[in-house]
């Protein structure tokens, strides 16, 4: 073989090996980003139901004494 086509064939191998990393990072970046998207959302929801449970106890009276209620089930 002469040394032009050994030097081919190590340029083809190299840029075959480059492509299948390409796409292995695509891919992870692909999933990544869902991820993040995932996170973001379930983050969103988190938020809200703590602003939802802020409300509440800001609007709940405070009632009762403690002393009039009964006993835990354990006693």
């Amino acid at each position: 073989m002469s040394d032009l086509n050994v030097r081919i064939i190590d340029l083809e191998t190299r840029v075959a090996f480059q492509e299948k990393h390409i796409l292995e990072l695509s891919d992870a970046l692909a999933d990544y980003r869902s991820q993040e998207a995932q996170n973001a959302l379930i983050l969103h929801q988190l938020r809200e139901e703590v602003r939802q449970l802020r409300l509440a106890m800001a609007n709940a009276p405070l009632t009762g004494d403690a002393a009039n209620e009964p006993p835990p089930p354990h006693y």
